[in-house]
């Protein structure tokens, strides 16, 4: 399967056309979709009407002319229904495109249709009762990860070559990882929410929550990145392999993580270190790590709730005082970042799971043998987004069960572009092993 921008060049010079590119996307969907679940929201009459006005007119330099994707269900797309998962919402149809999808027409993308998720996009895996459960596609009985489980399964399955998700608490890093494609949480406020929000309210982002893209190949990851960000992001000063300065994180003071996670983080920073770059496995510069987790779940939960009182009453830290820790722990993440380039850490401590409806906070991880909290897991994506830091995921090898292993690679604000490179330089590194 070509890449997004190789089909957009292939389109452009002619080798093929934007209603073939589309035709053999909906195939491949319609042939091998029945089992994963991924694609639950077809558009395919109106995507083949804009392949054939791509074709008719000029073949101009879009940088997606005429590439067949994907997005998120949680996306807007005008004419078809936006329900994130809630039976309640199913019959909600947007009237406008998200912010997101008209950037990516404009570049030329051709949305095929929309991808499922998990109910309010709050879990790690993929089922709701309007579209039922998405399925890994390297084994059905494991999950895709969540709440961009549709969106990595799509990318997986090969159906197409980009996708759009979002990510609050890992829902594009941990499917990305769960499925061994790529994934980018961008840096918090880059990318334009509009369009992506609860139905059927007026769309106030959540502190925390981001748009993203999802891909087959990192330089459409970034590509997609730099196409629907509001700013441009710096790119990283060229450099050698060896130039690079690493802090590996393998584990995390309050979520464990199985050995083959912590042994793949380490073998990248063991293959980083053999080529010459600066390596290092500690670091006094690190924030304290249980206090920006535990600072991290009061905002989560309060963004998640909604508004809605929670069960044992109201948050018993203040906002306020929340946001002014959340300030300092930027701030050490900003003196950190002037010693290191980026940190490597597990997107997730174990590889995708075995498919469990179990509430999360009665839900149990088995990692090595040893039942663990499910929620713990959560601690891995948020080292990047308490701080509101851009952080790449990024395929580094199997586990003995064939299931792939994704890392994230975090950089500081604005670093999107230096998250990405350095991913690309880790699995450049360790894949062929």
């Amino acid at each position: 399967m070509k890449s997004a921008i190789a089909t957009a060049a292939a389109i452009r010079s002619g080798e093929t056309t934007a209603l073939a590119e589309c035709d053999a996307a909906i195939a491949r969907i319609e042939a091998g979709d029945g089992a994963i679940n991924a694609v639950v929201i077809r558009d395919f009459d109106r995507a083949r009407d804009a392949a054939r006005a791509i074709d008719a007119g000029p073949k101009d330099d879009r940088a997606l002319l005429g590439v067949p994707m994907t997005v998120k269900e949680s996306f807007d797309i005008a004419g078809l229904a936006t329900s994130w998962g809630f039976a309640e919402h199913a019959d909600h149809i947007a009237t406008e495109d998200a912010v997101a999808v008209q950037r990516l027409k404009a570049a030329g993308a051709v949305i095929l249709g929309k991808t499922n998720i998990p109910v309010g996009l709050a879990d790690l895996q993929t089922n709701n009762p309007n579209y039922g459960r998405t399925r890994n596609p390297h084994n059905l009985d494991r999950v895709s990860g969540g709440s961009s489980g549709g969106s990595a399964a799509a990318l997986a399955a090969g159906f197409v070559p980009l996708e759009f998700g979002s990510d609050i608490g890992g829902s594009i890093r941990v499917p990305a990882a769960f499925c061994g494609i790529w994934g980018h949480k961008p840096t918090f406020g880059m990318l334009d929410t509009d369009g992506h929000y609860f139905p059927r309210t007026q769309g106030a982002a959540p502190n925390l929550s981001v748009i993203g893209p999802l891909a087959r190949d990192p330089d459409d990851l970034a590509l997609a990145l730099d196409l629907v960000s509001d700013l441009p992001l710096p790119k990283p000063t060229p450099r050698g392999t060896g130039d690079w300065r690493i802090l590996i994180l393998a584990r995390h003071p309050l979520a464990a993580a199985a050995a083959t996670i912590s042994d793949a983080v380490e073998a990248v920073g063991a293959a980083f270190a053999k080529v010459g770059a600066t390596v290092d496995y500690h670091s006094d510069l690190l924030p304290d790590l249980k206090s920006q987790h535990e600072d991290y779940m009061r905002i989560l939960a309060v963004a998640m709730a909604r508004g809605a009182p929670s069960p044992s009453g109201p948050p018993s830290t203040p906002m306020i005082v929340l946001l002014d820790r959340q300030a300092a722990c930027r701030r050490a993440w900003r003196r950190l970042f002037r010693a290191y380039d980026a940190v490597i850490a597990p997107a997730w401590g174990t590889t995708a799971f075995l498919h469990d409806d179990t509430p999360i906070g009665d839900r149990i991880a088995m990692i090595d043998g040893v039942a663990t909290p499910f929620a713990a897991q959560i601690a891995y994506p948020g080292l990047a987004t308490f701080p509101l830091l851009p952080a790449t995921s990024v395929p580094v090898g199997v586990d003995p069960d064939g299931m792939p292993i994704g890392v994230q690679v975090i950089a500081d604000r604005y670093a999107d572009h230096t998250a990405i490179a350095v991913a690309r330089v880790a699995h450049d590194l360790v894949w062929s092993r």
